[in-house]
């Protein structure tokens, strides 16, 4: 592996500084279900997961004093059937916050109302309610002091747009941009606040299966689409649809509003026409989709921001209607095993999952107890992979000699085994101070020794 030019050198430093700081991975806990666990007991599980955001559907008393001081973040919902009551009357909303916000916040660390979920597609009409019941509850938090840490946004689906693909002619339905949209995204704007979208790569492929590649729906590798519209390439639908939303708001003066998603799955079990559904298909998908939010990398329209995820959902919920699909979203059964084993977070990847994807961990010795290791995200691109490879055996001065050819940590002979090998070197050597095992987005600490074939990942030099 030849040592880097100091050009590319120079280059390769300035993207790891500048790089936008990874996304965060949240779940949606809905209870839609009669055998769930107590709050109490889903809290446990979710900090068993690290995961440290949440959003609810509701303010339920008992689920809000349950994460009382957990140091999760919190997303709570006014209900669609709220909303004509919160548009006529702040003393409605005042007396809603007052009850459902303020009496938990901050033990209750609620980061963000979603006022409605999925307005337009209510079939009780409740559109014309959802900008003033938004400004209304801004004005309850505000009069309450809570403006300035808790955020106002209302979920939307795709289905608000009029045009999605290619994602460059994204556009809101016309219907709906006078009257709603543009209110909305106008009170986003002063307000600093983000749009929340609700996106579903399986529904478009499950309708489209002849025309979208199931690989390109899954963030694997693909030939990848380029947009005639503006010439980017895209190597999933998901960021498809994310960029056919932001070229939507582009379109109407409102490129500078952030956007979160606020839901995204792939259920594990379906009906016979629900192409797709199945527990390797979850597992490719959501796996993947956290390996990509955690790189930090953005949109091709927007590769500076890295996005904020909520999944869906946490559970299987054995009392939702319509197709098989609606109950089987979840990560967890009712009973807190797994559904399919994903990675949830940057440092700590679960056992069981193919060496070729994820590094194994086995339990922690005592003699690993308190020690980091470093390893290569298996979702960046293997341009990015390769390149921080490079560095890391070059002027990072990181000793490659074990991934050589022959050489005791040569095989598996991946890409990602020797750059998780070179990174981690390097992270050693660097003592393990902050920041030395980033690379550009590719790599990630882990808190167990990571394990590629019969390779042993040193600790200190």
């Amino acid at each position: 592996m030849a040592p880097l030019t100091f050009s590319f050198f120079f280059i390769l430093i300035s993207y790891i500084s500048s790089s936008s700081e990874a996304g965060s991975i949240g779940i949606n806990y809905g209870r839609i279900a009669n055998d769930l666990p107590t709050p109490a007991k889903v809290v446990e599980l979710l900090k068993s997961q690290g995961l440290n955001r949440v959003k609810l559907y509701d303010t339920d008393a008992t689920v809000l004093t349950a994460f009382a001081n957990s140091g999760m973040k919190v997303v709570v919902a006014m209900p669609n059937e709220l909303l004509a009551n919160a548009a006529a009357e702040q003393s409605f909303t005042d007396a809603w916050v007052q009850a459902n916000i303020s009496s938990y916040y901050p033990a209750t660390q609620i980061e963000a109302i979603a006022v409605g979920n999925e307005v337009f597609v209510d079939p009780n009409n409740t559109t014309k309610f959802l900008v003033p019941a938004m400004k209304n509850v801004h004005a309850s938090l505000v009069k309450y002091s809570l403006d300035k840490n808790i955020k106002i946004s209302s979920p939307i689906a795709l289905s608000a747009l009029q045009n999605s693909f290619p994602a460059s002619s994204g556009s809101f339905k016309t219907e709906l941009l006078e009257p709603v949209i543009k209110p909305m995204l106008d009170f986003l704007r002063q307000t600093g606040s983000y749009l929340m979208v609700n996106a579903y790569p399986f529904f478009a492929y499950a309708a489209n299966s002849d025309k979208i590649s199931l690989d390109y729906a899954l963030f694997k590798e693909n030939p990848g689409v380029v947009d005639s519209g503006n010439g980017l390439k895209y190597t999933n639908l998901f960021d498809a649809q994310i960029d056919a939303v932001f070229a939507a708001m582009s379109a109407v003066k409102y490129d500078d509003v952030k956007i979160a998603v606020s839901e995204t799955g792939w259920p594990s079990a379906g009906d016979s026409n629900e192409i797709g559904a199945s527990p390797d298909n979850a597992a490719s998908y959501n796996g993947n989709l956290v390996k990509r939010v955690l790189s930090g990398s953005g949109t091709p329209l927007k590769p500076n921001e890295s996005l904020d995820v909520f999944l869906f959902a946490l559970f299987n919920e054995n009392q939702k209607t319509g197709p098989t699909s609606e109950r089987n979203y979840g990560l967890f059964y009712p009973s807190q095993k797994k559904v399919y084993d994903i990675q949830l977070t940057a440092e700590a990847p679960p056992s069981g999952v193919g060496k070729s994807q994820v590094p194994v961990s086995g339990d922690v010795t005592t003699s690993s107890k308190g020690q980091t290791w470093c390893v290569a995200n298996g979702g960046s691109s293997e341009k990015k992979l390769q390149n921080a490879l490079n560095y890391a055996c070059g002027e990072g001065g990181a000793d490659c000699t074990p991934i050589q050819p022959g050489a005791t940590c040569y095989d598996p002979n991946t890409l990602e085994a020797h750059a998780s090998y070179a990174f981690n070197s390097y992270y050693q050597k660097m003592a393990r101070a902050s920041g030395t095992c980033y690379f550009g987005g590719t790599a990630y600490v882990v808190t167990q020794p990571p394990k590629y074939g019969n390779c042993e990942f040193p600790t200190g030099y």
